[in-house]
């Protein structure tokens, strides 16, 4: 086998920064330097990249990734970041699509970030938004990367905070985030958009369902998809319930009056007034400061809660914790052991 010497002499004639003695952490360093500037420069090609190494749970490739978003973090923060949560069968995927590409007739650049379900029992998924938003996806002014959810928290994908810093650094001013609208995936989305809409569905008989959950206590605005046809009177009436619904609720610290609304996505029939309640929530949100407060504590959650995942994988990387797990999750399934014994156990076995 060559030592590193002898590799360095092989490849002096091939490439000089071997002869100078360059480190893997300077190769390292050029390569995320010139992925950053690709994405800096709107190279989509780029940005796939950066994100799919912003998803990878290999260690090296999470060192990697950290640097390239430290080089893009500096070009961040100029978008409006907008959630789009409702149950499966709404019409997310076919709004977004409406709604993106008018978007783009009014000269945005929109990313979009959906989460596709994984199977909880293959963890496989379909990733199919693509495919269900064509033409968006051939618009040169778009960009889509459906990412499967993985076991993280409500079905969102664990890394999409930092596509989000990445999909801005590559000039997109408006990022949207479409849930899988399943259990706690709204919870984990409101706490990384400006501007969080719901969509739902007239006669669906989840209307008082919406309202248990308190989905629309954070929602800024209520949308009744599907507004055509014979759907449209019931929508109007759907319309109504929801804005006296509202009233129930305190007033958001925002100042905010959330906005109810009907639209049809396939008619593109009231995609603009929605755009129009976006910016004016921008707007007001701005002016009195909420804007900025409300990402800076966005901010300061998710550097708590990527404390608390950092804590949680060394902690099961540990070979002490490796070693032991299995043999007490043995005697847990004989009830020779108590799941919080053997829990203090494995922290024990962590101290050391």
């Amino acid at each position: 086998m060559n030592t590193d010497k002898e590799h360095k002499k092989i490849s002096k004639g091939i490439n000089p920064a071997f002869a100078k003695g360059t480190t893997s952490r300077v190769k390292r360093s050029l390569d995320t330097d010139q992925l950053a500037q690709e994405i800096i420069e709107g190279n989509h090609t780029a940005l796939s990249k950066g994100i799919t190494l912003v998803e990878s749970t290999v260690v090296k490739h999470q060192e990697l990734a950290q640097l390239l978003i430290e080089k893009c973090l500096v070009h961040a923060n100029q978008s409006i970041r907008i959630g789009i949560t409702g149950v499966p069968g709404v019409g997310k995927s076919t709004f977004i699509e409406s709604f993106g590409s008018y978007l783009t007739t009014l000269g945005k650049k929109v990313a979009v970030l959906a989460v596709d379900p994984s199977s909880s029992l293959s963890h496989g998924s379909i990733l199919g938004d693509k495919t269900r938003m064509d033409t968006l996806s051939l618009n040169k002014n778009a960009f889509i990367r459906p990412s499967a959810s993985g076991n993280s928290l409500g079905g969102v994908a664990r890394k999409t905070r930092e596509a989000i810093i990445l999909c801005e650094a590559a000039g997109f001013d408006t990022i949207i985030i479409e849930t899988v609208g399943v259990g706690q995936s709204e919870t984990v989305v409101h706490s990384m958009v400006d501007f969080f809409l719901l969509l739902k569905l007239a006669g669906a008989g989840d209307e008082l369902q919406g309202i248990k959950r308190g989905i629309i206590e954070m929602a800024d605005a209520i949308v009744i998809n599907k507004a055509d046809g014979n759907n449209e009177k019931p929508a109007k009436l759907a319309k109504t319930a929801f804005a006296k619904a509202l009233h129930l609720y305190p007033p958001k610290e925002s100042t905010w009056i959330p906005k109810v609304s009907t639209c049809s996505a396939i008619e593109h029939k009231g995609i603009s007034e929605i755009w129009k309640a976006i910016e004016s929530y921008k707007a007001l949100t701005q002016e009195n400061g909420y804007f900025t407060k409300k990402r800076y504590e966005q901010n300061t959650y998710w550097l708590l809660q990527t404390v608390e995942n950092s804590l949680k994988e060394n902690f099961y990387r540990d070979p002490n914790v490796k070693k032991r797990l299995p043999m007490l999750l043995e005697q847990l399934s004989k009830n020779k052991i108590s799941p919080f014994s053997a829990a203090q156990e494995l922290l024990s076995l962590r101290k050391k």
